[in-house]
């Protein structure tokens, strides 16, 4: 048995095999956008499901890690903005309903918050 669990839940982003030269430009950008409760990056979190490009426009399918979230409307604010400044194309934000869980965290995250060694 492995000390990580498997991260079955990664996002894969549409932009992947579709635009790689976006992926590393918002992945770096998204690292700057932390959960405030939390203090860990909405990457970190695997808050980001999907981003595809389509008419022109970057798709952001996003989820929050509660159905309440107070900061929502903040996170999906510094999201949009972010991604708008890296890639220069204009953003749609589509916030999912699937509930977060732990294992969509990239593993290294977990370390952070001592889930498992």
């Amino acid at each position: 048995m492995s000390d990580t669990p498997e991260n079955s839940n990664k996002a894969i982003w549409d932009i992947e095999s579709s635009h790689p030269e976006l992926v590393e430009k918002l992945r770096d950008a998204f690292q700057t956008v932390n959960d405030p409760e939390l203090g860990l990056s909405i990457i970190q979190l695997g808050l980001v499901r999907n981003i595809q490009v389509t008419d022109g426009s970057l798709i952001i399918s996003m989820i929050m890690t509660t159905p309440f979230c107070p900061y929502a409307p903040a996170l999906i604010e510094m999201t949009t903005k972010k991604a708008e400044e890296s890639v220069d194309i204009p953003v749609i934000m589509a916030l999912g309903m699937e509930p977060w869980d732990f294992s969509m965290m990239e593993s290294s995250a977990g370390f952070e918050w001592g889930m498992w060694q």
